[in-house]
């Protein structure tokens, strides 16, 4: 049975960020990522909207903000010395109504006091020269926004891992996890493995992998699918970079936008509308086990209590284009049911607790040999070197310093 320092469960962005982080800091280390899927980046990695986010959104001091505003400087950093195209297209933050302008207002503070750099508020006269389509009372500039496509950095972040020594293994869906004479043994259905030290960057299974670790949580994943719409090409030409809502600031979504890829294309999207499926991408995909699992916990009802009226609003949104265009004219008036075809889909792991609250921050804890990372939605992407950093540090003090080789017992 192969024996290794770490073992990284999850091939996503913030699985294989952590991995090359860990062998930047512990340089020989015997590690490998452990994936599911046959590829990596499959599921959140894969079916993101590219945005590098800026730091506008997450309160100060807190460990998205932090993590958000180093981890964008250090994937543009990355970006620039792997040649991966991408783009700091910038952002408009755009009130549409008076109610709007403390939200914007705080948006604004926010970003000053997490350090984003080039914060402008805008008058309509001015935010038009920016976004000449776009329409409201006041708006918010950010010019350090950006975009890249995250599946090529996550293939970027494998190749430096390889490099470094690591291994990687996709088809590897973990059936069995426990701790055993003193190492994690990991059954899964590309062989078995044992490791000293255990990091799970489940995503999507994030709370059932840390039980499976016998890890001590009364969060739920529950799986939010944001539907995208593609303005067809003729019309591409009404959004320059990216335009966005003022969110409502009780929810950790951002409302429907518009988003300018790295390759030319604008996406208009997402919305959020509870999916029955934590890895179902159409509005057919229906999963007993997942569907089992929001019904048969006590947080969910209390969310469902607390946001019912927006989840019903997200789902008519889902099933009415009219709907959906009715709250992207609200930005950018011009826009036209047939400037639109169906996009993709992607699927929000968001973590819920008993009390029915949408956890707002990054979720990450230390336990016995083990680092279970229970929450790291948007902008996970953005901050994934950071929140890689923060892990293999994490990890890096749970290590015996008097015994730098935890694994030579057992070679």
């Amino acid at each position: 049975m192969p024996v290794y320092d770490v073992a990284v469960i999850g091939g996503g962005i913030v699985g294989l960020a952590t991995a090359m982080e860990w062998l930047t800091r512990v340089p020989g280390s015997r590690l490998v990522v452990v994936e599911k899927e046959t590829h990596l980046g499959a599921h959140q990695t894969g079916h993101n909207s590219g945005v590098i986010h800026s730091g506008i959104y997450y309160r100060p001091g807190s460990v998205k903000a932090r993590t958000c505003v180093e981890g964008a400087r250090l994937l543009v950093e990355f970006c620039r010395a792997h040649r991966i195209p991408y783009l700091l297209c910038g952002k408009l933050v755009v009130a549409t109504e008076p109610s709007e302008l403390p939200a914007l207002e705080t948006l604004y503070q926010r970003g000053c006091a997490n350090g984003v750099p080039g914060l402008r508020l805008l008058s309509p006269e001015e935010f038009r020269e920016i976004e000449p389509h776009a329409r409201g009372i006041k708006a918010l500039h950010v010019p350090q926004a950006g975009v890249v496509d995250y599946g090529e950095v996550a293939r970027a972040f494998a190749e430096v891992i390889r490099q470094r020594g690591g291994e990687i293994r996709t088809s590897a869906r973990v059936q069995h996890l426990e701790r055993r004479n003193g190492v994690w043994v990991l059954e899964t259905a590309a062989g078995d493995l044992q490791a000293t030290f255990l990091v799970t960057c489940g995503g999507l299974q994030a709370d059932r992998v840390a039980v499976m670790a016998g890890a001590s949580s009364d969060v739920r994943i529950v799986p939010f699918r944001g539907e995208y719409y593609e303005v067809v090409p003729e019309r591409r030409c009404l959004v320059k970079g990216m335009i966005y809502p003022v969110p409502d600031p009780a929810l950790p979504f951002l409302g429907v936008h518009f988003t300018r890829t790295v390759d030319g294309r604008v996406h208009a999207g997402p919305n959020a509308v509870l999916a029955l499926k934590r890895e179902g991408y159409r509005k057919s995909d229906v999963s007993v086990t997942d569907t089992w699992d929001l019904v048969s916990y006590s947080g969910f009802w209390k969310m469902a209590g607390r946001y019912w009226v927006t989840g019903l609003g997200e789902l008519y949104r889902s099933w009415s284009r009219r709907a959906f265009v009715r709250a992207l004219q609200q930005l950018v008036p011009e826009v036209r049911p047939n400037d639109l075809s169906p996009g993709g889909s992607g699927v929000r792991a968001q973590a819920v607790d008993p009390h029915g609250s949408l956890l707002d921050d990054f979720d990450i804890v230390q336990g016995h040999h083990a680092i279970y990372v229970h929450n790291v939605p948007s902008p996970a992407a953005t901050a994934s070197i950071a929140v890689g950093r923060r892990i293999a540090d994490m990890a890096a003090s749970a290590f015996d310093e008097k015994r730098l080789d935890p694994l030579e017992r057992l070679r």
